[in-house]
């Protein structure tokens, strides 16, 4: 389905990673000696869960781009053809694989301060997400307070895939700046492969390793559902992109038959859990994975909701054609919803600037 009308907010769209050559400006003095000298700057830094040269890593028209600037591109590509009134950029980089923990802050650091400058001052309609080393929790903290006060910065990026449990006790300090300061927690498929992405063991191809996410997704809900991190932060969500949505649910059904069972083991987790997930998790629409209308309608019947669901395009990778940015199936409701307001209501920064253009995106619609 395309677009019925301008205005949608698209919740994950994929700027260019930058070299570590763009990202020398942003490092002080010591990270920039370190970095040359070590020769780490010829280094790649590219995440290897889109590599480069795979066919579903950007569209083929995406892939053959006039001659253009990396953000004119975009521009055309994205925020013009789909008449976009925000999109928030999220940037993959290899920064957060690092075993180093202060080289991987420095960083990430430097890669949303290339954000900022690069992109956010030069396109208004795009919104940023903080990329931290969760690792290193203090200095993930620092780095949410630093960009806190700017308000184009509207999430902090993680990844499915990692060492612990989104859920563990050790990311609450993470989670209470968020909350502090009304920004989501958005969790992206990916790993740092310091593990095998599968309970069973390393797999030999990307299609095995794709497949996995979804299973991670479910393992992080129940982690945050279990250890009660919405009973302690009751304001934040978590935005699930690249998820898929198929998964959840089953997901859902298990976890409320199990807890029936196992409660007194958590009593922090006071009603259903699927009332907490509904609350509080977000799906971004991009890879839909369903087949047909009819699939896709049973599946948010099964949700139990039309709030959960946000908008994305998933800029530049391939997971549609053309133009059917959308999957069939969805009420106009439902696509009001998804497109504008589930977004509104998911980021309170979006919402505070959206307010002085609701009427020119009404009268759009109407």
């Amino acid at each position: 389905m395309k677009l019925p009308y301008a205005g949608a907010i698209d919740c994950d769209l994929h700027l260019p990673a930058p070299t570590i050559a763009q990202l020398l400006p942003h490092l002080d003095d010591f990270w920039r000696d370190q970095i040359i000298n070590r020769a780490i700057d010829r280094m790649p830094f590219a995440m290897m869960s889109y590599p480069p040269n795979a066919p579903i890593s950007q569209r083929a028209d995406w892939r053959a781009a006039p001659a253009a600037t990396a953000l004119e591109t975009v521009q055309t590509q994205a925020l013009d053809a789909f008449g976009l009134s925000f999109a928030i950029a999220n940037i993959i980089h290899g920064a957060v694989a690092l075993h180093n923990d202060d080289m991987a802050a420095a960083l990430c650091r430097a890669v949303n301060d290339w954000l900022r400058v690069e992109w956010l001052e030069r396109e208004p309609r795009l919104r940023g997400s903080i990329l931290i080393h969760p690792q290193d929790v203090s200095q993930a903290v620092a780095e949410v307070e630093r960009l806190a006060s700017d308000g184009r910065f509207v999430q902090v990026l993680m990844l499915a895939m990692g060492e612990r449990p989104l859920g563990r006790r050790e990311f609450f300090p993470i989670y209470a700046a968020a909350e502090r300061h009304g920004l989501v927690i958005a969790v992206h498929a990916g790993s740092t492969y310091r593990y095998a992405p599968t309970i069973v063991g390393w797999p030999c191809y990307q299609f095995e390793d794709y497949v996995a996410q979804a299973q991670a997704f479910e393992n992080q809900t129940v982690s945050l559902i279990a250890e009660g991190v919405f009973q302690r932060f009751p304001r934040l969500k978590f935005v699930f992109l690249e998820s898929g949505v198929s998964w959840l649910p089953v997901t859902m059904w298990r976890t409320d038959k199990t807890w029936r069972g196992a409660r007194p083991e958590t009593p922090w987790v006071d009603r259903w859990p699927s009332e907490i997930i509904r609350e509080h998790l977000r799906l971004t629409t991009q890879p839909f994975d369903a087949p047909d209308a009819a699939a896709v309608a049973a599946t948010i019947a099964r949700i139990g909701s039309d709030d959960m669901l946000l908008f994305s395009t998933d800029y530049p990778h391939w997971q549609f054609e053309a133009d059917d940015v959308l999957p069939e199936g969805l009420s106009p409701a439902t696509l009001r919803k998804t497109l504008i307001d589930n977004a509104l209501a998911t980021y309170p920064r979006l919402a505070q600037e959206a307010i002085g253009g609701a009427a020119a995106i009404e009268e759009t619609i109407r």
